[in-house]
This record gives C-alpha cells, structure tokens and sequence, in this order.
C-alpha cells in the first residue's frame, strides 16, 4: 500500500509535463514540423530553460533532474515534453536526442 505522500505517477513540484505518445492530430494542432529541430549526443547537460518550452522528441531516451531535487523526469522518442520557464535541470541523455522544439513567446515577464 503506497503512502499518500507518494504519489504513483506524479512528479509534483518538478513541473515538466510529459505527454506519451499524443495522438496525430495533436501533433497537428501544436504545429510540430514547423518547429526548429535540435539535437545531441548522449552525456550529460546542464540547462536552463529562460522561456517555457515545449518539444517533441523524434529520437532519445532522457532523465531529466532539476536543480534541487532528488527526482528525475524520464521522457524519450515519441513524447510531447513541457518544461516550465525558470527551471534548471541536468539532462542525462542515454540515447541521442533529435527534437522538434518550440519557445513561449510571453512578453509579460515584468
């Protein structure tokens, strides 16, 4: 019997929404091969996301750790993945990534 402080398949506090394998029409309704791609190879990265971004990962097999935690966020080819503005994270890519990324372009940071 799980505790109620841990929950089964949320990640709380880590804000990176992953969406496994979205439906073709969502792919549509996002405007997905529109998107810049971006790529790399396996090994670790430190980003930092300045503006929340949404991609689609075509290849890769990820865990991403943000700054702070002891949890990861595991995502790979096949899935929709949002991470939120402000957010730093080291990526521990396992298979190399080919993506289609898109930035938010809010202009209400104040």
């Amino acid at each position: 019997m799980a505790s109620p402080s841990e929950p089964a398949n949320s990640t709380p506090g880590l804000g990176i929404i992953v969406e496994s394998n979205p439906s073709n029409s969502r792919l549509s309704e996002l405007g997905i091969k529109s998107w810049p791609k971006w790529g790399c190879p396996p090994g670790k990265y430190t980003l930092k996301f300045d503006a929340e971004e949404t991609c689609y990962l075509v290849k890769g097999k990820v865990k991403a750790y943000p700054k702070g935690s002891n949890e990861c966020v595991e995502f790979g080819a096949g899935d929709v993945v949002i991470i939120p503005k402000g957010l730093s994270c080291t990526w521990d890519v396992s298979v190399a990534v080919d993506k289609y990324y898109k930035f938010e372009s809010s202009s209400s940071t104040s």
